[in-house]
C-alpha cells in the first residue's frame, strides 16, 4: 500500500510506538477518569425509548444537502 510493503497499520518497534502500547494508554486514560472497580459488574436496569428518525430541523437540513434524495 502506498509504495510500502506490508500491512498499512504495521508499525516498527524501533521507529514508532506499538499498537498495543496505544491500546493500553487508552485503557489507562479511561480507567483514570471513570469510577472503575474490576470486581463490579455494571447492569443497566432501565431503558427509555429516545425516538426514531429525524427531527423536523434535521429533516430540513438533510433535504438541503441532497435535494434529489427523498427523506420520507
Amino acid at each position: 500500500m502506498l509504495g510500502f510493503r506490508g500491512h498499512f497499520s504495521t508499525k516498527s518497534r524501533a521507529y514508532s510506538t506499538t499498537l498495543g502500547d496505544l491500546r493500553q494508554a487508552r485503557i489507562d486514560w479511561t480507567r483514570a477518569r471513570l469510577p472503575y472497580d474490576p470486581e463490579t459488574t455494571f447492569v443497566l436496569g432501565h431503558w427509555q425509548y429516545a425516538g426514531q428518525g429525524f427531527t423536523p430541523g434535521e429533516h430540513a437540513l438533510a433535504a438541503s444537502f441532497a435535494p434529489e434524495v427523498r427523506h420520507d
